[in-house]
């Protein structure tokens, strides 16, 4: 049985990366702040998937993959970057510490936060546009993409890492089927990985991104499907409440019905994906994020 799970494990990892996936890079040349130990689910990393032939600045999007706090689903990372280059945007897979590996909050929101700082200080090299940087995120981590989008800063001007220095807003954000909500109506294994298994009030209340949208929040385009039976929609649809009492732009598609971690659809080639992506392109073409 251990090597049966073994391989699985091995298997999931491949498909994470992908079998032509360039090589991935750490967010901190030496060890990550709060660090529990040297493995590879110690070291938060980012890979770059660069559209072929783009002659200016492209958008970008970092890419938090769901798992519930505790994996890293494939299908929601490198599959979403290969559909953003097939419209000339670049994107940037997200491998964040795990719940599963003992680490809680803040240490996820740190990694996204380093990883926006990092692709927003390297654009130049990455030919990206530093004021035209998404992130996206699917269930859990669409969590982690929506509590970046709610509690990003400006940046450390005093620090002695150039990095530290940028901002982590992202000018937008995407959110698919996400857990939104740490209170009533959560996924429970997702707040436990993150949280604990007890988590006081407050802090309930500091990760439940629907709480904590400001005019300043990005603009987002938000999906999910009424059926869901994973994370109920209601995460999705507080949310874009929460925008519309800010009056922060945003778009909202609920489709009828279809089941938890759809990501691009279970058909291929990507071509054939679920409407959501289709809508999608339309809203970055409106927010003029894509010509």
């Amino acid at each position: 049985m251990k090597k049966i799970a073994l391989l699985l494990c091995c298997c999931a990892m491949f498909a994470l990366a992908g079998a032509d996936a360039p090589a991935p890079f750490r967010l901190w040349q030496g060890d990550a702040p709060g660090a529990r130990g040297t493995s590879e689910f110690d070291i938060p990393t980012l890979t770059a998937y660069l559209p072929e032939g783009a002659k200016g600045p492209v958008p970008a999007v970092l890419i938090c993959p769901g798992g519930g706090y505790g994996g890293l689903a494939g299908h929601e990372g490198a599959d979403y970057a290969r559909f953003l280059n097939r419209h000339g945007i670049a994107g940037f897979v997200l491998r964040y510490r795990l719940g599963s590996k003992g680490y809680r909050h803040p240490v996820m929101l740190q990694d996204a936060a380093r990883a926006m700082r990092t692709i927003r200080s390297r654009a130049q090299e990455f030919n990206v546009d530093p004021a035209r940087i998404g992130v996206m995120g699917s269930s859990a981590g669409g969590h982690l993409a929506a509590t970046l989008l709610t509690k990003y800063d400006a940046g450390k001007p005093a620090s002695e890492d150039p990095v530290e220095r940028v901002s982590s807003r992202p000018d937008f954000g995407i959110l698919c089927y996400a857990v939104v909500t740490m209170g009533p109506g959560t996924h429970r294994g997702s707040r436990n990985n993150l949280l604990g298994a007890n988590p006081s009030a407050e802090l309930i209340d500091a990760l439940s991104a629907e709480k904590n949208v400001t005019a300043d929040t990005p603009p987002c385009f938000i999906w999910h499907t009424a059926d869901d039976g994973g994370v109920p929609v209601s995460n999705s649809i507080n949310f874009a409440t929460a925008l519309s009492n800010h009056k922060v732009p945003f778009a909202l598609h609920v489709y009828g019905t279809g089941r938890h971690g759809l990501g691009l659809g279970d058909r291929y080639p990507y071509d054939n994906a679920l409407p959501w992506t289709r809508e999608l392109v339309l809203w970055l073409k409106e927010r003029k994020i894509l010509p």
